[in-house]
């Protein structure tokens, strides 16, 4: 089977098992950026930064601090900076919901 062929039917089968629910994530590999414009994230969704801060559970002061320069967000809260960046509304249903 040629290279492209066989890659299309792998792919349709990882669509079946993920659709079965028998996604097996050690075959994957969370990429998460190294470094975010954490400013033009928060911009984008026109908040000060108390308002992102108290929406997505950051201490104002760390905000701060990353959007100054003076400290770096540490990988799981870049990838959930990430998620608030290209998801934010799903974000805040998660944490408003009862």
């Amino acid at each position: 089977m040629p290279s492209l062929g066989k890659r299309l039917v792998e792919s349709a089968q990882e669509a079946i098992e993920i659709a079965k629910g028998d996604f097996k994530p050690q075959r994957y590999k969370l990429i998460v950026p190294m470094d975010l414009d954490i400013k033009s994230i928060r911009l984008k969704l026109k908040m000060t930064q108390g308002q992102f801060a108290d929406a997505f559970g950051f201490p104002i002061a760390t905000l701060r601090d990353w959007e100054q320069g003076r400290s770096r967000p540490d990988t799981s809260a870049r990838a959930y900076l990430r998620v608030i960046e290209r998801e934010p509304k799903a974000v805040e249903r998660a944490l408003n919901a009862a």
